[in-house]
């Protein structure tokens, strides 16, 4: 699908400066922008933004003026059927996640077991919440968003965004569910050998709760609850075993080694490596065996 607000920004000369969409058809967007008036109209979508940079000299308009209070780390929730103009008039950098009613109302099925009535996001400009910036922060602007390794942390993460906007900031109020234990030990094994038999591929936080028939939310507690780690971590640690493997017993190419681990390329692969052991790959080989 196409969301409203991202071809608004495109057409006002918005920098793309990074985009990605997720399994879900969530979309996430790295924008920067100067110097601009722009009217979001009324939209089918909601959109999150978070100002990652600047942004001191964004200003909205209200009734009888305009009103600023952005920065770094400030946030703005533009729900579905709401028009806003902003007048930009210094550097801003800022990152949006653009997601449906049907998303939120598939979300709030799958963790509460129960379909809302209706669900009324609220609307918000310039407002602060440490967990949004923690999941922004953290785990969506901490790795490549275009290295099919990332996709299990960017889909993890805009789970619980989600999660947290219908908690926090709809009428539902409704409070999470408590998880008492982890995954039966065979469906764990289910679990881990199906990202061993599939490291190769972008996974999703959705293709592991389905080989259990658990809800995202549902199966990401119970499977850290298992294994002490969250389902992105310990996908990247087999990962990165495997490479390690490979790349002491075999002479295959970074490259081969890299797609066969589910990295988009061998640049991708040396970061992540060379972050996690404190060199690069290259460098293990030549060590003395």
């Amino acid at each position: 699908m196409t969301y409203q607000a991202f071809e608004t920004l495109r057409r006002h000369k918005a920098q793309l400066q990074n985009s990605v969409w997720l399994g879900s058809g969530v979309q996430l967007a790295a924008w920067s922008n100067c110097g601009v008036v722009v009217t979001q109209e009324s939209a089918e979508h909601h959109t999150l933004s978070l100002y990652v940079a600047e942004g001191y000299e964004c200003y909205q308009k209200v009734p009888g003026g305009w009103r600023n209070g952005g920065g770094p780390d400030r946030f703005c929730l533009m729900p579905r059927q709401y028009e806003s103009t902003w007048d930009v008039r210094s550097n801003l950098s800022f990152v949006h996640l653009y997601c449906t009613d049907e998303h939120l109302r598939n979300l709030a099925e799958q963790i509460w077991d129960r379909s809302p009535a209706s669900i009324n996001v609220e609307q918000r400009s310039f407002a602060e919440d440490p967990q949004i910036t923690v999941l922004y922060r953290q785990f969506l602007l901490n790795c490549d968003w275009q290295d099919r390794a990332s996709q299990l942390m960017l889909s993890s993460a805009s789970t619980l965004l989600m999660s947290h906007l219908l908690q926090r900031y709809t009428q539902l109020q409704w409070r999470l569910p408590s998880v008492r234990g982890g995954l039966a030990p065979s469906v764990l094994r289910r679990v881990q050998l199906y990202v061993e038999d599939h490291l190769e591929q972008p996974l999703l936080l959705a293709d592991l709760a389905l080989q259990v028939g658990l809800s995202e939310f549902h199966f990401a507690r119970m499977f850290k609850h298992s294994t002490g780690q969250a389902p992105h971590q310990y996908v990247m640690r087999l990962r990165l075993q495997r490479a390690e493997k490979l790349l002491r017993q075999t002479g295959m190419p970074l490259t081969q080694i890299a797609l066969d681990c589910g990295f988009s390329s061998a640049s991708h692969f040396s970061h992540r490596f060379k972050a996690v052991y404190g060199y690069s790959p290259t460098q293990l080989r030549q060590q003395p065996c």
